[in-house]
């Protein structure tokens, strides 16, 4: 019935997840147990509790990069609740807090769902840098932000850096409704940098971060727009960063971010932000305000047409600029729930305006592609052009994470015009 566009090379490069990816993570107790471990503890000998804190140093202290500091980190929240911690040694209370930390592994189902920035810095003049954002899933399939970083040559060659052994979450600096500030310690690697959820709306996952390179009066900033996830409803959130070390976390705000797949343009438009989205879950729509955190209104760009989209579509990451118009990648949903890629062009001062459209998919399911946790998905959260290329990070089957590249003039020329 129809077939992908004939032109798109995948790249034999595969991300898998990694279950030994671990970061420490506490868990709540009933408040009955924190007092009962409490006064068991009360009651051992020193000779005890050395046993049992030489135990978790040897088996866990080689696994984190500042084990001991984050079991200090829980005791304050404990003490509240046996206030007779006070009189535990330090050791006894390094004891305490370890019955209240686990370890969690952010991989441990999956690692798909990726969106590409190139960097501006060049060590080498013949290599671009970027940052891949990718949704790790982990034990009750609970979704973090991780990081890789890579670069790209001339031809468009990957070459992934390696994944170092470590992995750990930022410090809370603020929270306040609407609002967190987390930051990295400035030591660690940017694979070592997990964003997991730590706002009450964030419970149960942060999903599908579109990373956007914005470029506004000569200054660089980076936003990744998610989706957050409570267990039973979800709501749209933007982080800023421009360096991958502090992050801001909003909340997008207003009646057209009432449901999934937002994705900012990486410019103003006639002075005014631009986001792609897809509120009503069908129909791909834009919309534009003053205000990158307020978005009231939106118009339908695009309804499902063809056969292998006629469930629903939307977008697939933000839109990317060339001088013929705003490329955008997007997701149709066809039978049997198999997910497809799809492109069409923006009108460069008028993206609201659909110039152009791939007649087929871009991308679609094969026989190797079509196995994991969701069958015959495809999706990704957006890519980049570099020196002519698409370099189009994908996700296969909500599992693992391939790439493929495509001649941008080519795919383009390829378009119905409309």
């Amino acid at each position: 019935m129809y077939t992908e566009y004939d032109k798109i090379k995948r790249i034999p490069i595969t991300i898998k997840p990694d279950s030994r990816r671990i970061i420490l993570r506490k868990f709540n107790l009933e408040q009955e147990t924190i007092l009962r471990i409490g006064r068991q503890l009360n009651g051992y000998s020193i000779e005890q509790i050395d046993a049992i804190h030489d135990h978790i140093m040897t088996k866990f202290s080689q696994r984190h990069r500042d084990f001991s500091g984050f079991l200090d980190s829980v005791y304050d929240e404990l003490a509240s609740v046996y206030p007779q911690t006070k009189a535990f040694n330090y050791k006894t209370r390094q004891v305490y807090c370890s019955y209240f930390v686990c370890e969690y592994s952010i991989e441990a189902a999956a690692l798909f769902n990726p969106s590409m920035v190139l960097l501006p810095e060049k060590n080498d003049p013949d290599k671009t840098k970027f940052v891949l954002s990718l949704r790790a899933a982990g034990e009750r399939h609970i979704s973090s932000v991780e990081f890789m970083s890579g670069t790209l040559d001339h031809n468009g060659n990957i070459a992934l850096d390696p994944v170092g052994g470590l992995a750990e979450m930022p410090v809370v600096v603020r929270h306040e409704p609407g609002l967190s500030k987390v930051e990295f310690h400035p030591a660690t690697r940017l694979d070592e940098r997990v964003i997991f959820p730590v706002a009450p709306e964030e419970i149960n996952g942060i999903e599908d971060v579109r990373l956007v390179r914005f470029e506004q009066d000569n200054r660089i900033t980076y936003y990744g727009t998610f989706t957050a996830y409570d267990g039973h409803h979800i709501l749209s959130k933007i982080f800023k960063t421009s360096d991958f070390i502090k992050f801001d976390i909003h909340r997008l705000n207003g009646e057209a971010v009432n449901d999934k797949g937002m994705a900012i343009f990486p410019r103003k438009i006639n002075g005014q932000y631009a986001m792609i989205s897809r509120q009503d879950g069908d129909n791909l729509r834009i919309m534009f305000s003053g205000d990158i955190l307020n978005w009231r209104e939106s118009t339908v760009i695009k309804r499902p047409q063809t056969p292998w989209e006629l469930v629903k579509t939307g977008n697939c990451g933000s839109p990317i600029e060339t001088p013929q118009g705003w490329l955008l990648l997007t997701h149709g949903v066809g039978p049997m729930r198999e997910y497809v890629l799809g492109a069409c062009l923006l009108d460069l001062n008028r993206p609201d305006k659909i110039i152009a459209e791939l007649p087929c998919p871009l991308l679609a399911p094969d026989a190797d592609e079509r196995e994991g946790y969701v069958p015959n998905v495809l999706y990704t959260c957006g890519g980049v052009i570099h020196n002519g290329r698409l370099i189009l990070p994908y996700a296969m089957s909500d599992a693992v994470t391939g790439f493929a590249t495509v001649n941008v003039d080519e795919l383009i020329n390829s378009m119905k015009p409309l």
